[in-house]
């Protein structure tokens, strides 16, 4: 008799171990949702509370030179930044949402860092110390942070993608998956 309560007290073990395993990581992703959606949110009202501000921004990474294309970025993206700031934090098609938010962010990430080599380059100054404010909307800030901050960023968005912070969300995805036929 000892050894049936043995293994069962052992399966429990392991079953609740997995379950509390899989709480904590649904917990960590709820907060990685909240972290990065609050981030974009405030990001997005930076940059929309001074427009003319972040066209200037805009305008000195010399990607884009065709007027409209350059205003219609510098109006749009704080206004999507924010739009995806609220899907993430009120759980509202997640994947999607931090799809959206990688794609932002791989880009700009590179364009950053081109931007800073450039200047490292043209000023015989070590990356580290380069310092700009680089459109985020927290004003001039050290680059290399910015970048791991970025990497951080895209990181948690991946998280996101692949299933993570459907804890407290409103909608996880937009699509709802077939119901198992019923036995009959």
């Amino acid at each position: 008799m000892e050894k049936p309560i043995v293994a069962e007290a052992q399966s429990d073990c392991g079953i609740n171990t997995s379950k509390e395993r899989k709480d904590r990581l649904e917990f960590v992703g709820l907060l990685a949702r909240l972290f990065v959606g609050g981030l974009f949110i405030y990001m997005g009202v930076m940059k929309a509370l001074k427009p003319d501000a972040f066209l200037t921004l805009v305008r000195q990474y010399e990607m884009v030179s065709v007027p409209f294309v350059l205003n219609s970025i510098a109006a749009a993206l704080p206004w999507f930044e924010i739009f995806c700031g609220i899907l993430l934090v009120a759980g509202v098609a997640v994947r999607g949402t931090a799809l959206a938010v990688l794609l932002m962010l791989a880009p700009f990430t590179l364009i950053v860092l081109r931007r800073a080599l450039t200047m490292s380059a043209a000023q015989a100054m070590p990356l580290c110390t380069i310092e700009f404010d680089c459109g985020c909307g927290n004003g001039i800030v050290p680059i290399c942070p910015k970048l791991v901050e970025n990497c951080l960023l895209m990181f948690l968005a991946g998280w996101l993608i692949f299933g993570r912070g459907k804890q407290f969300s409103l909608r996880f995805s937009l699509f709802r998956n077939p119901s198992p036929p019923a036995a009959g």
